[in-house]
């Protein structure tokens, strides 16, 4: 059956996809010798959501499209009719035969069909290419699983996963979803938030049996470096999608009532106070992600684990080796009588950041107002007299006139606060 251009202008309305843009790729896909090519993922659930419940449509991030072929032949022969111009990204993915290119600015994952066969729970899986429908198999949850072939636009829909649109349910397609790859429950619980979905029971259940059991080699307390990937790189990318793009107090919530967060850490998922330290970690300008885990139970093993840049890691340790020391500092009361000035000496003489600071700003230490005057005022206050009135007064550069100018900020701070 041949598509016309009013049913697929039709479809790219619905879905907020640019006009002409999938007459386009169909005329690659003929050029590519292509079987079949389907819209997977995403941008069918909420198409079919669009119709269902009338659930508003405000943009589509990107397009997943899957083939039976190959993805990265496809992508080429679009680069060569389109051109390069039309073309801000073009990157091929060699290992698995995917793609990714952005189309007058609109994203484009193409995929080769495939099956994936996991030798190890949570480690990245063995591919082999296959039918499209065998490829939706290997989707985290029903709603997921489903796709409009683009040669007729029928709905390709073997785990009913309608029924779990028509629901609001998010359904696992099989039995090893999450021990296969744990991170599809942070994806489940950006879903929840994002559509106000719920958890199946069936799910929620494997979901706890499966944590229980613990059936990753790697288990906490173990070398960060050894954790499979889906315990860490794609559990911290995860994690990342959840705390930047989606309703992150929702979506945590999801995790702990479920007893996800497990997979991070006993204490966050026991932790009441992750709230605070995101509110602050926004208003203060600082990594969400870093700041979250900041309340594990080990900063910064976890954040070894999970990869974060070598900056984000070192500030958990110095976040720790600063709570050491105001634990002291609490336990004694030494720091009651202590002018700005002295706070100053303290925190910029040792080797902690002012962003290792911040994070302890977020965890609410007892002294954490103190350290928030020092962030966002004293830290930031000069000598009211520059360095170079000083040398035209007589004083030499050098050590010397650094000590002076760090002598008179310090009098210009105490004096400062003193009237206030």
């Amino acid at each position: 059956m041949e598509i016309t251009n009013k049913q697929l202008s039709e479809f790219e309305e619905i879905a907020a996809i640019p006009k002409g843009f999938l007459m386009e790729i169909i005329k690659a896909t003929k050029t590519a010798k292509i079987s079949r090519i389907a819209v997977v993922g995403g941008a069918v659930r909420d198409v079919i959501l669009h119709k269902l419940h009338k659930k508003q449509l405000n943009y589509l991030p990107d397009l997943d499209l899957v083939v039976e072929g190959s993805a990265s032949d496809l992508a080429k022969i679009i680069q060569d009719q389109l051109g390069e111009e039309r073309l801000g990204q073009f990157t091929i993915h060699t290992v698995y035969d995917t793609a990714e290119i952005k189309l007058d600015g609109f994203s484009i994952d193409i995929a080769s069909a495939r099956i994936e066969k996991y030798l190890a729970p949570g480690y990245n899986p063995k591919v082999i290419k296959s039918l499209l429908e065998n490829d939706l198999y290997r989707r985290d949850f029903t709603v997921n699983a489903m796709a409009i072939e683009l040669s007729n636009l029928k709905l390709i829909d073997p785990f009913n996963g309608r029924d779990s649109l028509d629901s609001k349910q998010l359904r696992f397609i099989h039995s090893k979803s999450f021990k296969e790859d744990p991170t599809r429950i942070i994806r489940g619980a950006r879903y929840a938030a994002r559509l106000n979905f719920e958890l199946s029971t069936e799910s929620l259940n494997q979901v706890k049996q499966t944590l229980i059991a613990w059936p990753w080699e790697w288990k906490p307390g173990d070398k960060p470096e050894l954790a499979p990937p889906a315990l860490g790189t794609r559990l911290r990318m995860e994690m990342e999608l959840l705390l930047n793009n989606e309703p992150w107090q929702e979506a945590l919530k999801c995790l702990q009532q479920w007893g996800a967060l497990l997979l991070l850490d006993k204490q966050l998922q026991e932790d009441k106070k992750h709230n605070r330290r995101l509110h602050w970690a926004s208003k203060l300008g600082l990594d969400p992600l870093t700041v979250f885990i900041a309340g594990s139970s080990n900063p910064a093993e976890l954040g070894a684990r999970l990869q974060l840049p070598s900056h984000q890691q070192k500030l958990l340790i110095e976040k720790c080796k600063l709570e050491e020391f105001l634990h002291i500092l609490n336990k004694d009361k030494v720091y009651l009588n202590w002018p700005p000035s002295t706070w100053c000496r303290e925190l910029e003489g040792n080797e902690w950041s002012a962003q290792a600071v911040a994070i302890v700003i977020c965890s609410g230490s007892p002294i954490w107002r103190k350290l928030l005057r020092w962030f966002i005022r004293w830290r930031l206050a000069k000598s009211p007299i520059s360095p170079k009135k000083l040398i035209e007064n007589g004083w030499e550069p050098g050590p010397k006139l650094g000590v002076e100018l760090e002598r008179l900020r310090h009098e210009y701070i105490d004096r400062l606060d003193a009237n206030n």
